[in-house]
């Protein structure tokens, strides 16, 4: 069983991530757990605290919902489970990995635009984890990806041969061309594009490690966000 994380706001790409899971998961049974998280009420009345609780969705947020459970009706093999978040640290985001028993993260483009504090977090605790992260583009969905351009980094001491091989064992994609990660602002994005127009590339493939959570005032920008593909990326020590 191949279960999937989504942390979500459920702006109109969540529904994007869910037809990804549903791709990812083949014919195989999967459960599809979409996240949304929340500031812990700073109040020591617990009757404002429950009403913190309840704050309902917005109309578009119902409609994307609607629209996720819809596609999931539709979808023998796969189930949908909300699941909402009160506060986080790094234990409660490591419990809930391991209690959905998630495979894949999949990040929706518009999740790591937002500005609220405890939603940046959680895409840097979910960069600790080991399980995989699917960081979604900013293109029109494509229902699955197939050639990929895998980013060496010189410093992972990892061999093409054994990240295909991880693909091989967990997904469907196949490396077509690879390139060296140059530097962590990818400044120049020149070979990056000339190869995927090349080769067709539809999805990037790196190699990540731990990082201490930092918070900055300017934000980097990544490769997923300067390029607009879909990368997915790969734990060391997992690959």
């Amino acid at each position: 069983m191949k279960n999937f994380l989504i942390p979500t706001t459920l702006k109109d790409d969540t529904i994007s991530a869910v037809k990804s899971a549903i791709s990812q998961a083949k014919k195989s049974d999967c459960e599809i757990v979409l996240m949304m998280v929340s500031e812990t009420p700073d109040s020591f009345s617990s009757s404002n605290f429950l009403r913190e609780m309840r704050a309902g969705l917005t109309k578009s947020q119902e409609e994307v919902l609607e629209t996720c459970r819809y596609m999931i009706d539709y979808t023998k093999n796969c189930k949908i489970r909300i699941h909402n978040q009160y506060g986080l640290s790094l234990p409660v985001f490591r419990r809930i990995v391991e209690t959905f028993s998630v495979k894949l993260i999949i990040l929706p483009h518009s999740y790591k635009q937002e500005t609220k504090r405890i939603h940046q977090y959680l895409v840097q605790l979910a960069g600790n984890q080991k399980c995989p992260i699917l960081h979604l583009g900013n293109e029109q969905f494509k229902e699955d990806f197939t050639k990929a351009l895998y980013i060496e980094n010189s410093s992972a001491n990892m061999h093409i041969k054994d990240v295909q091989q991880f693909l091989n064992e967990n997904f469907s994609y196949e490396i077509v061309s690879k390139t060296s990660k140059t530097d962590d602002n990818y400044e120049n994005i020149t070979p990056l594009s000339e190869a995927i127009s090349k080769y067709g590339i539809d999805l990037l493939v790196e190699t990540r490690k731990g990082e201490k959570i930092k918070f900055k005032k300017i934000k980097k920008q990544n490769i997923n966000e300067k390029l607009g593909l879909p990368v997915l990326s790969l734990y060391e020590e997992l690959v």
